[in-house]
């Protein structure tokens, strides 16, 4: 006779223990099972996942890699090097990205260069650290509304040091009890909500893409707090966050990042809009999500199948990130695809980008030659359109790829708005007997001092000169 007793109590240690074994089964590729870590909801270092998560961690440490692709990166994020995009000291004269604008690194050098880069100095806020280290959502509970505007060295990296904060990592995307993804930046949700888009329950695969987009995007410092704010309100596209800037912006107090130093103008500076640039084009508008290409799945160990977190272009795993929809297309065929829209965008950005840099020295003949102050106005914010709708495509990480007929459309209005400024600098000049082909001669000389400059951190310092004088106050 069976023990109905005995029975019920095995029925009940059965199912309780294939809970808990289900239960503790980490999992982190989107079923809908929750993974239960042990971890502590405020654990911040990426060293406390790497036992739970071996594979994943594995291939996150893969960002400490330096091989790039042909185009890898913002086609400006490199050494100020002989032959390589030296002109960067021009464009940005009077700023921090004058200084130093090197190389870019993967995401687990973050921290490390952030602290280290020229362009941070005892001024610096909490707000140029709020995409570098897993300390900075704790680090905005703690202060509130004040982190924005914490001292840079002071106080920001020695509290994120004693919580034992790591460059960009788990905590930044996933709950570390669920390894749920999870947006932690405050500033992104607010702008969504002021875009009139409700995240408040996404989908999985929206939330592939929204980890990334609450840092790589467009944003500026709001002007009394200096919070971290995306102008996104009128929509993503380059004139419309340009609208955004001329209006909404500057009615707020944000008028310009900084003041040039060549032609005085006050100039708006771009930042890494991949999301933006992303979301119109074409695979955004498919709704490929920014993990489904950078992030692809793979096998490891011929076995488990994992989301990579080695954080590079699908150019380098194109079987994996470009296949899986592209299948009747070879390797070498995308690769020549994608690089040839990269190669026709830099061609021209590099022209866009020599206009820009022309028109500023214009702009500077004109102030000092007498031109009218209305003149010279109109001339200005002729150059900080130029120049803007030049650096949306080159602070973009993708030299085009995102949305190339969108980046293409950007550039073609760079070099309007900049070849204005210099028509309308030239009817000026003109009236006043300017030689305009000595002013001609001297741009050019004043560029190969800088481009023949061999120390990278002088070549910002032969932007100006006698006849060309600083114009920054």
């Amino acid at each position: 006779m069976v023990n109905l007793k005995h029975l019920f109590l095995v029925c009940t240690v059965l199912t309780l223990t294939v809970f808990i074994m289900s239960a503790c089964e980490l999992n982190t590729e989107g079923t809908s099972e929750v993974a239960l870590t042990g971890l502590s909801p405020d654990e911040i270092s990426n060293e406390a996942f790497e036992n739970l998560f071996p594979l994943h961690y594995a291939s996150y440490q893969r960002n400490l890699e330096m091989e790039d692709t042909r185009f890898g990166g913002s086609v400006l994020a490199s050494k100020f090097e002989h032959n390589k995009e030296p002109f960067a000291p021009i464009l940005f004269n009077g700023y921090g990205f004058a200084k130093e604008y090197n190389e870019d690194r993967g995401h687990i050098y973050a921290v490390e260069d952030n602290i280290s880069i020229a362009r941070i100095n005892d001024k610096s806020i909490g707000s140029c650290f709020t995409c570098k280290s897993t300390a900075v959502p704790s680090m905005i509970d703690h202060f509130g509304d004040e982190y924005w505007n914490k001292n840079f060295r002071n106080e920001i990296i020695p509290l994120a040091e004693e919580m034992g904060h790591s460059p960009i990592g788990c905590s930044d995307c996933h709950d570390p009890e669920t390894m749920e993804l999870q947006v932690t930046r405050p500033m992104f949700a607010t702008a969504m909500l002021e875009k009139g888009e409700d995240i408040s329950n996404p989908t999985l695969n929206e939330m592939r893409t929204y980890v990334c987009a609450q840092c790589h995007v467009e944003y500026y410092f709001e002007s009394e707090n200096k919070a971290v704010t995306f102008p996104w309100s009128e929509g993503y596209q380059p004139e419309e966050m340009f609208e955004y800037y001329e209006t909404i912006a500057m009615e707020s107090g944000f008028s310009q990042d900084w003041i040039h130093n060549v032609s005085g103008a006050p100039m708006l500076k771009s930042q890494h809009p991949e999301y933006e640039t992303w979301a119109e084009g074409t695979h955004g508008k498919a709704e490929v999500s920014c993990s489904d290409c950078h992030m692809p799945y793979t096998r490891e160990d011929d076995r488990k199948k994992i989301t990579s977190h080695f954080w590079t272009s699908p150019l380098k795993t194109i079987d994996q990130s470009c296949r899986t929809c592209h299948s009747d297309q070879t390797e070498e065929e995308l690769k020549g695809k994608v690089e040839s829209i990269q190669e026709m965008s830099k061609d021209a950005l590099d022209k866009a980008g020599d206009i820009s840099i022309i028109s500023h020295y214009y702009v500077n003949k004109m102030i000092t030659s007498g031109v009218s102050e209305d003149k010279i106005k109109q001339a200005q914010d002729l150059v900080r359109k130029g120049q803007w709708f030049w650096d949306i495509v080159s602070a973009e990480n993708s030299t085009g790829f995102h949305n190339p007929q969108g980046s293409m459309d950007a550039l073609k209005t760079s070099v309007e708005a900049s070849s204005e400024a210099i028509i309308l600098a030239t009817e000026e000049l003109v009236k006043l007997d300017v030689d305009i082909n000595e002013l001609k001669e001297e741009i050019e000389k004043v560029k190969k001092a800088v481009y023949d400059e061999p120390d990278n951190f002088k070549k910002n310092e032969h932007a100006t000169n006698d006849f060309f004088p600083p114009q920054k106050k």
